[in-house]
């Protein structure tokens, strides 16, 4: 198969699950999950380029966010994708991959998923594949639970690890403020905090939590702030108890919400507007377990092609 472009630059964004209703661990290793995702414009551009035969993968640049933590080898999600396709389609995978990143790393908030989107998509395009969409989505969840919403985008819920995406209605846009911390935490061992933790518990098989979806239906900012929650925060909290503050600073301020985002360490807050944003982000800023705040809004859209060179 000839490449009909000579690069092709793919942009998907980060999210923040609304809801994050988690089961007990499975037989198979993974909880079941309720999650309401929704994508966010704080965005990973990836440029997926031909390269020399015989060259192979290479991640040649990562620039923007906390570049330099992002890994440049067959770690990189991105890297992984470029294979699968490779392999899917029967070529060899001899591209130069360029990451742009906008979404924070490490935080809870699946830049890393977003990256592996971008690229099979990416790569998808460059050599004209004849997959359709359920192949890539097959594709994205070989790469993580959180990949196949990072192509879908918009807001959805996922049921099983997360995979099985529906499209959620949503009014109007929303307002968010994201604080990253200034040490990240492991998923792996968050969970297993959760896991100590509700030993002892009834824990509900996780399902989509009405409040959450007619707040969005509605477009109500204030009914969703109520409603946000994440099973996964107790035990954000209980290895780093250092982000209740930044929690309560939030709301202090004005936030509608405040959570956890995902397995943390950011924390993200549901504001009214774009000025309560600036107000929320610069009390945020001035915290010494804050790393870095952003203001975005969102649904934003899936991954999506930006730009094609022949």
């Amino acid at each position: 198969m000839t490449a009909t472009s000579t690069s092709v630059t793919v942009r998907a964004p980060g999210k923040v699950n609304l809801q994050l209703s988690v089961g007990r661990l499975r037989d198979d290793g993974y909880h079941p999950l309720a999650s309401v995702f929704h994508a966010v414009a704080l965005v990973e551009e990836v440029t997926v380029a031909v390269g020399e035969p015989g060259s192979g993968i290479v991640v040649e640049s990562v620039a923007g966010l906390q570049a330099d933590e992002v890994p440049r080898d067959a770690t990189n999600l991105a890297w992984r994708a470029a294979e699968l396709v490779a392999a899917s389609v029967g070529v060899a995978p001899d591209v130069r991959i360029s990451i742009r990143k906008g979404v924070p790393v490490a935080g809870g908030m699946a830049g890393g998923s977003a990256d592996g989107a971008a690229a099979l998509l990416a790569c998808h395009e460059l050599w004209s594949g004849a997959l359709d969409r359920a192949d890539l989505a097959a594709l994205a969840l070989e790469l993580g639970s959180d990949v196949p919403f990072s192509l879908l985008g918009g807001t959805a819920l996922g049921l099983g690890r997360g995979e099985q995406l529906s499209p959620l209605l949503v009014r109007g846009t929303f307002a968010w403020v994201f604080a990253t911390a200034t040490a990240g935490l492991s998923t792996p061992a968050v969970y297993r905090t959760f896991d100590r933790l509700t030993a002892e518990r009834v824990v509900p098989e996780p399902a989509a939590d009405e409040a959450v979806v007619a707040a969005l239906r509605a477009g109500d900012a204030a009914a969703l702030g109520r409603a946000l929650h994440n099973d996964l925060q107790e035990a954000a909290l209980a290895l780093r108890p250092t982000l209740a503050d930044v929690l309560d600073a939030g709301r202090s301020a004005g936030a509608l919400g405040a959570m956890v985002s995902g397995s943390g360490p950011t924390c993200a807050f549901l504001v009214a507007d774009a000025a309560a944003g600036a107000r929320v982000a610069g009390t945020l800023a001035g915290l010494e377990q804050v790393r870095s705040t952003h203001v975005a809004t969102g649904p934003a859209p899936g991954a999506r092609v930006i730009a094609r060179r022949r």
